[in-house]
């Protein structure tokens, strides 16, 4: 994230060899050029195991001793692009890292744009990709890729972890809704959110549908419905979901297996919350071990979840210069397109971390509305005279300053202070308008 252009380019020396790797699940290609992008020796193909990875290593080390070149030239340093997409690139990234070799990333976006440079065609393959990475290394087009490691490494994947438990659980809750809303579309005038209360879903599990609640008495639905919960609920609920059920307009066929359905997905739906709880928990003392949690959480508005999910995504923030090299990182840098008389509107990138931008959008949404400083910024962007912004556009705003927020906090290592977040110019912008 520190180097520019320049920088990289001067890091590609007459003595670097350079490696363009094409990941994939099984086999892989690899291709060798100097500095000038001349071929070094023939294309590599190994496979995605230690063997594999044993393979590479030695045909860089014969090349470094000068044994494929014609001149004999050897090479004291190695750079190895990869396209760092999906995950299969991680492990042979990570063994090469072990082995003290330098390993960047090249934008798959680049690859796909720079293929068709050397034969003027748009074919495709690994071998033909291999050697592109290899080249854009060479121009100086690639990135350091960041393996987090210790508890940023732990925090990202719970991250991951807890973003995956959130929305299996969200699938199983519309399905059942819609179950439901099939097969017995007035519970919800009984039970106000029947996925929620401990009550509603014993009934959900033992009677979910009117044919099963008539074929009861009401003690006996009285006590299934203690099974989940011995206070709050009595018999007047019990003749609310009666009545409900004699009224019903919901179909009644398959209900059988209807009822083995909801019954099946509700087991697993408690089997993800408690996995959510144990994954959130884990979480929080991930976070303490950061040494950062507690200057995150003094925020208002910033919870233990969203701080640790934050460091998750962008990993140990003191590695960035500044807090505009994590939104970059985000995404969030601003792009346009223009030429000659016309001029398009600016808009976010979105070249970065989908799910940073997410979390940054939620803890803004939720900032907005309890934090009094991140309120005021939010009204004064959606309601100055001049260019005011959209509701969404301001919050994109509002996201960018939690990072600088964070990022000043955590560098100054200080304490959340409310009079100093908007800056004495933003007040005064913000008093004129």
């Amino acid at each position: 994230m520190k180097n520019r252009t320049n920088q990289r380019l001067e890091a590609i020396t007459p003595t670097t060899l350079i490696v363009g790797v094409d990941v994939a699940k099984s086999l892989q290609w690899a291709r060798f050029t100097d500095y000038r992008g001349i071929e070094i020796g023939k294309a590599l193909s190994f496979k995605n195991n230690r063997k594999g990875f044993e393979t590479i290593i030695t045909r860089i080390e014969e090349i470094c001793k000068g044994k494929f070149s014609r001149k004999s030239v050897k090479f004291n340093d190695v750079a190895i692009g990869m396209e760092p997409t999906g995950h299969y690139w991680k492990s042979l990234a990570n063994y090469l890292i072990n082995h003290d070799l330098t390993v960047v990333g090249v934008n798959p976006y680049h690859t796909k744009k720079a293929k068709e440079l050397d034969d003027n065609s748009q074919t495709k393959c690994d071998k033909k990709d291999a050697i592109t990475i290899a080249r854009l290394v060479k121009d100086g087009r690639y990135f350091e890729p960041y393996l987090p490691k210790e508890e940023y490494g732990e925090l990202r994947v719970l991250s991951n972890s807890r973003v995956s438990l959130s929305k299996r659980s969200s699938n199983i809750k519309n399905t059942i809704t819609a179950i439901l809303d099939e097969y017995f579309p007035e519970i919800n005038t009984v039970f106000k959110n029947p996925l929620k209360g401990k009550a509603a879903r014993q009934i959900l599990k033992s009677c979910p549908f009117p044919n099963y609640i008539l074929s009861m008495s009401d003690e006996e639905i009285l006590c299934e419905i203690k099974k989940g919960v011995k206070k709050t609920v009595g018999m007047k609920k019990v003749r609310e979901l009666v009545a409900v059920a004699k009224e019903s307009v919901g179909v009644d066929y398959g209900l059988e297996s209807a009822k083995m359905r909801i019954r099946c997905l509700i087991e697993e739906l408690e089997l993800l919350e408690r996995q959510l709880d144990e994954t959130e928990s884990l979480m929080e003392q991930k976070l303490i071990e950061t040494g950062y949690g507690e200057l995150i959480l003094g925020i208002k508005g910033i919870a233990v979840v969203s701080a640790a999910s934050f460091l998750g995504e962008v990993g140990d923030p003191m590695r960035f210069n500044n807090a505009r090299q994590i939104a970059n990182y985000a995404g969030y840098n601003l792009v346009e397109d223009s030429s000659g008389k016309s001029k398009s509107g600016t808009c976010i990138s979105k070249r970065g971390r989908k799910q940073l931008r997410a979390l940054l959008y939620q803890m803004a949404f939720t900032m907005v509305g309890c934090n009094v400083e991140m309120r005021e910024l939010y009204h004064h962007l959606t309601s100055r005279k001049k260019n005011p912004l959209k509701k969404k556009q301001a919050l994109v705003v509002v996201s960018k300053k939690i990072i600088t927020v964070i990022f000043s906090l955590l560098k100054k290592q200080e304490h959340y202070k409310p009079e100093l977040v908007l800056g004495a110019v933003r007040k005064e912008i913000m008093l004129a308008a």
